[in-house]
C-alpha cells in the first residue's frame, strides 16, 4: 500500500496505469479483444461514420502516442525493431474502417433497393499507362519512406552470433511473434508445422469450401456474415492479437508484464504444467501416472491407458461436436454445402477455436495438454 501510494505521488497517473497494466493480463486483454470484436460487427453502422471513427481514431493515438512520456512504454514502442508493429496496428485499424464503412453503405443501399456503390461508377483502368504509373508512384513512394526509416530509426545489430549468449527475451521477427505464441499452448511439432500447415491448406481450401457469390467484388457484412466473422477473427483475434502479445506483453522469461511495467529480469512465475491425464491420475484418483511397469491393464499400451481421458475428449470435440452443429446451428448450412465441403469446413473451424480454448484454460488453470505422449513427440 504504501509503495502504491508512493509511486502515486511522483507520477499522478500511476492507478490508472496499474489498472491498465492488470487489464492487459492474457485472459482479460483476450476477452476485452473479444467483446471489441463481438461489438464491431454489431454496431458497424454507427461506429462506422467518418465522425465516430474519426474520433475513435483520434482518441486512439492521444492514448497511444501520449504514452510515450512513460519510460517503460517507450523502451518498448521506441524500439526499432517495434517501429512496424505500430504501423500495422494503424494501418489495419484504417483499412478494416474502410471496409466496414463501404459494407455498411452498401448494406444501407441493398436494403432501400439502390445499386451498389461498385455499380455506380465504372473504376476500370488501362494495365498501361494507368495502373503502371500508379506502380511507379509507389515504388518511388515505398523507397523514399524506407530510406527515410532506415535512417531516422537505425537498425539494432547486436553482437556476433554467440552459441554461448542467448538474449533475454529471445524473440522472432514480428511477423512470426505469433508462432512464437503458440508455443507456449501447444507442442513444437503443432505451433510450427501442423497449424501453419493448416492455415495455408484453410486458405487454399476456402474458395473451394464457400462458393457463395455474393460479394465477390463489393463489400458487404449482411450478406455474408459467417465468412467474414470467421475470418476476421482468425486474422484479428489470433494472429494480430498473438503479435502485439509478442512484441509489447511478453518480457525476460518471456513472461507477461503489462505495458507500463519494468521489465524486471528477475521477476517469476511459477506455473506448474497441468495435463489432462494429470488431473485424471493425480488429482481425482490420488495415484501416479501409469508407467511401463505400473500399468494397471497390461492388454493395453501403458501410454494408452494415461491418456485415455484426453483422447475420449479429444475425439468428442472433433467427431461429435461436428454432427451436433451439423444438426442444429449450421443444419442449413449443412444443406447447402454437402456432407464432405462441410466436413472439411468445420474441422478446420475446430482446429481453430482449439487455440484460443487452449490460451484460455493455460491462463486460468495452467492447462498444456490434452494428450501428453513424449513416447513419441507428439502432444495436443
Amino acid at each position: 500500500m504504501f509503495t502504491l501510494l508512493a509511486a502515486a505521488s511522483h507520477d499522478p497517473l500511476a492507478p490508472v496505469k496499474g489498472f491498465i497494466n492488470s487489464m492487459t493480463q492474457p485472459a482479460y486483454f483476450l476477452t476485452l479483444a473479444t467483446v471489441v470484436f463481438v461489438l464491431m460487427f454489431v454496431l458497424y453502422k454507427w461506429w462506422t461514420r467518418p465522425a465516430i471513427a474519426g474520433t475513435l481514431f483520434a482518441l486512439f493515438l492521444l492514448f497511444y502516442f501520449g504514452s510515450i512520456s512513460d519510460p517503460n512504454f517507450r523502451a518498448i514502442v521506441a524500439k526499432p525493431d517495434n517501429v512496424p508493429i505500430t504501423i500495422m496496428v494503424l494501418t489495419v485499424m484504417f483499412f478494416i474502417w474502410v471496409a466496414f464503412r463501404r459494407a455498411a453503405l452498401n448494406d444501407g443501399r441493398l436494403a432501400a433497393g439502390l445499386p451498389l456503390l461498385e455499380e455506380d461508377k465504372d473504376d476500370k483502368v488501362l494495365v498501361w499507362p494507368d495502373l503502371v504509373y500508379t506502380e511507379l508512384i509507389c515504388l518511388v513512394a515505398a523507397t523514399a519512406g524506407l530510406t527515410l526509416w532506415a535512417i531516422i530509426s537505425k537498425a539494432p545489430l547486436e553482437q556476433p552470433a554467440n552459441p554461448g549468449y542467448a538474449p533475454n527475451p529471445a524473440k522472432a521477427p514480428w511477423y512470426f511473434l505469433g508462432l512464437q505464441e503458440m508455443l507456449v499452448y501447444f507442442d513444437p511439432w503443432m505451433a510450427g508445422v501442423v497449424y501453419p500447415g493448416l492455415i495455408i491448406l484453410g486458405l487454399c481450401a476456402m474458395p473451394y469450401i464457400d462458393t457463395n457469390p455474393r460479394g465477390n467484388g463489393y463489400y458487404t457484412l449482411r450478406e455474408r456474415p459467417f465468412a467474414i466473422v470467421t475470418w476476421l477473427f482468425g486474422f484479428l483475434i489470433l494472429w494480430v492479437v498473438l503479435i502485439f502479445f509478442g512484441t509489447f506483453l511478453r518480457g525476460p522469461n518471456w513472461n507477461f508484464f503489462g505495458p507500463y511495467e519494468f521489465w524486471d529480469l528477475h521477476k517469476q512465475e511459477a506455473l506448474n504444467n497441468v495435463d489432462v491425464s494429470n488431473v485424471f491420475w493425480n488429482y481425482l484418483l490420488h495415484r501416479a501416472r501409469p508407467t511401463g511397469e505400473s500399468n494397471p491393464i497390461p492388454l493395453l499400451p501403458h501410454w494408452l491407458v494415461r491418456e485415455w481421458l484426453g483422447f475420449v475428449l479429444v475425439g468428442a470435440y472433433l467427431v461429435i461436436t461436428p454432427a451436433v452443429l451439423r444438426a442444429t446451428v449450421f443444419k442449413r448450412m449443412y444443406e447447402n454445402m454437402g456432407g464432405i465441403r462441410f466436413s472439411i469446413m468445420i474441422i478446420l473451424l475446430l482446429l481453430m477455436a482449439l487455440m484460443p480454448v487452449k490460451m484460455v484454460l493455460r491462463w486460468l488453470f495452467n492447462m498444456k495438454y490434452f494428450i501428453y505422449l513424449p513416447e513419441f513427440n507428439a502432444s495436443l
